[in-house]
């Protein structure tokens, strides 16, 4: 499994994407078209956000877990691209079981965030979490109600009958439930050769001792139960996410790859403890690229925060973890490593239980010294000065969790492979 162990963002495409050449499968467990995996191969750089990284491995088998919601106007555009470059989609499944983002859900997503005022929660506006809404209220509509007209029609307008109220009260207009289900049953013809029982698949690929990559999108402190809530995403990005995304069971999965920047970014609004508003934050920005896959959005730099990032490895019971961009920290003198929270005079050694606590804290950091040598050409361990190999050591015993990948470019193969 390859999770976010952070605030999503960190490079989980290139990892999946290295890791995805040894599994036969590759199967994402939840979120939608909210988030962005970059992939640079031979110099190509490659956008996903719906369909598993591991779709440029013809080979692979790549499915869509009944725990993410999708657009399919995203999803047929991301596939059509994708064609267009030459990388062929027939080894793409759908879960049936997952659920489809309405027109509905894209309007109200947008209002919502506007009536928060300076309370919003930093949406993407892509209809995701009101989509999970009607899932959890049993209104959603799902992959395998395409292939049933009467069934699609009633659900949809059964939909309309709450939504339409809510449209007019917020004055954008409603809309007609036989023209929203005649559009989607616009799908029905492509949909179909991609939907499966993605549980049984999954399942009968580990039952032939084949090897199942679980690809999981933003990270584990958006998590909606073990995020900085309410500042999160609707779905659950921690490594239980992959069991209830895809029906696999807990005792299939042996290895939990989570992947973190060698600093700390963060999209949106919500507390970040660690943020540099600073020239070294502009500088981590600007030298790291720090602008959203999805959404363009400039990401909020600062430093590597360790105690959110160990608090990741024990939610999802991280393995192993990868180490992404330590080459954009090349060349500043000093490295600080937030090892503890300040809160008033309590010192915390632990993530906090409380949002309030979290949201007053205030960073105490360690100093570790850095790297003025590019790094980028670094093929293996030794290879990389003393000092940067101190800072991952650093985090390999604080958090007590191995590293295994470091990244030293954007490149599939500035990689270090740990033995």
């Amino acid at each position: 499994m390859v999770i976010g162990a952070q605030w999503g963002d960190e490079g989980k495409g290139k990892i999946t994407d290295l890791l995805a050449e040894r599994a036969d499968v590759v199967a994402r467990y939840q979120g939608g078209n909210n988030a962005g995996h970059t992939i640079v191969r031979r110099g190509e750089e490659f956008k996903f956000h719906l369909i598993p990284s591991g779709i440029l491995y013809a080979a692979k088998t790549c499915i869509i877990g009944n725990g993410v919601v999708i657009d399919p106007h995203i999803l047929f555009g991301e596939i059509e691209a994708l064609r267009e470059r030459g990388v062929a989609v027939d080894n793409l499944r759908i879960s049936a079981n997952a659920h489809l983002i309405m027109p509905y859900h894209l309007l109200l997503d947008g209002v919502s965030e506007q009536t928060l005022g300076r309370f919003k929660i930093g949406t993407t506006g892509r209809g995701i979490g009101p989509c999970y809404v009607d899932k959890y209220a049993r209104l959603g509509i799902r992959v395998q109600d395409l292939l049933d007209e009467k069934i699609l029609r009633r659900k949809i307008h059964a939909a309309l009958n709450e939504k339409n109220r809510l449209l007019e009260l917020y004055d954008i207009g409603m809309l007609d439930g036989d023209q929203v289900t005649d559009e989607y049953l616009g799908y029905r013809e492509r949909m179909e050769p991609f939907i499966c029982d993605a549980s049984l698949l999954i399942n009968k690929a580990l039952d032939e001792g084949k090897t199942v990559l679980f690809e999981g999108a933003q990270g584990v402190l958006l998590d909606i139960d073990f995020g900085t809530y309410p500042f999160v995403t609707s779905s659950n990005p921690i490594a239980g996410g992959a069991c209830t995304g895809t029906g696999v069971g807990p005792t299939r999965i042996n290895y939990v790859m989570g992947v973190a920047k060698a600093y700390t970014t963060r999209v949106g609004e919500g507390p970040f403890p660690t943020e540099l508003d600073d020239e070294v934050g502009a500088a981590l920005c600007e030298v790291g690229h720090e602008f959203g896959t999805t959404t363009g959005r400039k990401r909020r730099c600062g430093w590597l925060d360790l105690l959110a990032l160990k608090y990741a490895c024990r939610v999802s019971g991280i393995t192993h973890l990868a180490i992404t961009k330590l080459d954009v920290l090349t060349g500043l003198p000093t490295l600080k490593v937030c090892t503890k929270y300040k809160v008033g005079k309590k010192l915390f050694g632990e993530f906090p239980l409380h949002q309030t606590e979290f949201h007053h804290a205030t960073p105490v950091y360690e100093e570790l010294p850095g790297w003025s040598e590019p790094i980028s050409g670094a093929l293996q361990w030794g290879q990389l000065p003393e000092t940067a190999r101190d800072y991952i050591s650093f985090i390999s015993e604080y958090t007590r969790t191995e590293v295994k990948l470091i990244a030293v470019g954007p490149g599939r193969d500035e990689t270090i492979v740990m033995p």
